[in-house]
């Protein structure tokens, strides 16, 4: 399933060129493919900038960028986002636990599509 989930999401029309992996990059490109994102992007951005300071470390900073541009990655094409979108929905309101392993599993191979597509 993931390596379908893969093909599918590089041939699908993508609505931006992947961004790089700098703040002010994914914050713009999450302005274009899903702006409802962007106070949650902030917000983490400052917990892991603050995080970052206590430790005295910049993996919190880098952690955030992966994580965000994993995001923008998923949410680049617009019927990779919808699945993962449903998926995550349908997995909270499946009535059993192997309902929801299946829904899991779906949004989970998208996740890690896009996961191997940023460190291309």
């Amino acid at each position: 399933m993931e390596d379908a989930l893969s093909t599918a999401a590089h041939h699908a029309e993508e609505l931006i060129p992947r961004p790089s992996k700098s703040p002010a990059a994914l914050k713009a490109a999450l302005a274009v493919v899903a702006p409802n994102l962007l106070p949650k992007m902030q917000d983490n951005l400052e917990k892991a900038f603050n995080r970052a300071a206590e430790l005295d470390s910049l993996t919190p900073v880098h952690a955030f960028l992966v994580h965000r541009a994993t995001i923008v990655e998923i949410e680049r094409f617009p019927e990779t986002a919808r699945t993962y979108h449903r998926s995550l929905y349908l997995a909270q309101q499946a009535e059993t636990p192997e309902e929801a392993r299946e829904h899991l599993a779906v949004s989970g191979g998208i996740l890690r599509a896009a996961t191997a597509a940023i460190q291309e």
